[in-house]
């Protein structure tokens, strides 16, 4: 199993200095990848641009690409830039994000999600190929049919002609399309106990593609908050906003994929109640409402050999990447962090 990081997003003043110490302590480290998220303030790409260009084996990656910030072709230009760029190193991420962001932020209808990934990971693999890329779907035409537009082929040469494509997915459907379209998924809320039941969806999916096609290559990425100290419930209190957000408040009341992910996971009166404080606008309530045990069971918490043991964990549910998001305080803290968790993968004795 590997380490990866968790940058997620530049909020002003000097925290993009902050995540590249950071960065560069992990690739010191021998983490393999940075990710780097948005949502409706820094881009992914220009950070992860400016990341690549002061670093030199780490890889890099969208976590994620909102698919309807983007037209198809663009994200697949922008994959072959950075690719170009970072000398292969580039991962690409990819999520509908959800009907709020999407609406209301870039003015795309969410619908269809499902289809509109496929027909859009279709595109950007035949363009990176350097295709001449025809394609006629519902929610993509290429070239219009009734204007001086033609086929056109990706100007540029990038590292590969395949640049690693995950999915961020969440609902049962999405993970079975995951599984079937992509190279890897971008898991989020992750308690190995549930692995299994997702990995089941994710391996529909790859069957579908290839009858008898397996797990191999496919990269289970799970997102995992990390603070490390003896005091387990002082340890999850950092991350209590983080889950409270998710499962609360990211959304409507009517869809909210990691507040059905919650209910899922066995804690459904629990995120009920989260999500009606969210929504009242009582959000320390709501934290305080997020149960220790669910905290526990998707984080890194506790000292080193506690923290050995949940890597393994993850290990043999199927985890073959665990991206680490330190929630402490200070940049200092957080290298600390990195370091404890990179000494617990070695005491482990499951990394690649």
């Amino acid at each position: 199993m590997r380490l990866g990081l968790n940058i997620g997003f530049v909020f002003g003043g000097d925290d993009h200095l902050d995540h590249l110490r950071l960065v560069k302590e992990a690739e010191a480290l021998g983490f393999s990848v940075t990710w780097a998220a948005e949502a409706y303030g820094s881009d992914a790409a220009t950070l992860l641009s400016w990341i690549a260009a002061q670093t030199s084996t780490i890889d890099i990656g969208a976590a994620v690409f909102q698919i309807p910030a983007r037209t198809p072709a663009m994200t697949a230009m922008t994959a072959a830039t950075l690719d170009r760029l970072s000398n292969g190193r580039f991962r690409l991420g990819l999520g509908v994000s959800g009907p709020q962001v999407s609406e209301g932020w870039h003015g795309v209808r969410f619908a269809q999600p499902l289809l509109r990934t496929r027909e859009y990971v279709e595109i950007v693999n035949s363009a990176m190929r350097r295709e001449t890329v025809k394609f006629e779907g519902k929610y993509f035409t290429l070239p219009l049919p009734d204007g001086p537009g033609k086929p056109l082929k990706l100007s540029i040469r990038p590292v590969r002609d395949h640049v690693p494509v995950y999915l961020a997915a969440v609902g049962p459907k999405n993970l079975e399309l995951a599984g079937e379209i992509a190279d890897g998924w971008l898991g989020i809320l992750n308690d190995p106990s549930f692995l299994g039941e997702q990995l089941n969806l994710i391996k529909a999916g790859r069957a579908t593609r290839q009858a008898g096609l397996g797990m191999d290559g496919f990269d289970v990425v799970a997102s995992v908050p990390v603070v490390v100290g003896d005091d387990i419930e002082a340890g999850a209190d950092p991350i209590r906003g983080y889950t409270a957000l998710y499962i609360g408040g990211m959304g409507s009341r009517e869809k909210n994929f990691y507040n059905n992910l919650a209910v899922r996971m066995g804690y459904a009166d629990e995120a009920k109640e989260i999500q009606d404080l969210y929504l009242a606008k009582k959000h320390r309530e709501a934290m305080a409402a997020v149960p220790l045990g669910f905290i526990d069971s998707i984080s890194l918490l506790g000292g080193k050999e506690r923290i050995a043991d949940k890597l393994t964990a993850y290990a043999e549910a199927g985890t073959t990447t665990v991206a680490l998001t330190p929630f402490e305080p200070t940049v200092e803290q957080r290298i600390a962090t990195l370091r404890t968790v990179a000494e617990a993968l070695d005491l482990a004795g499951i990394g690649d």
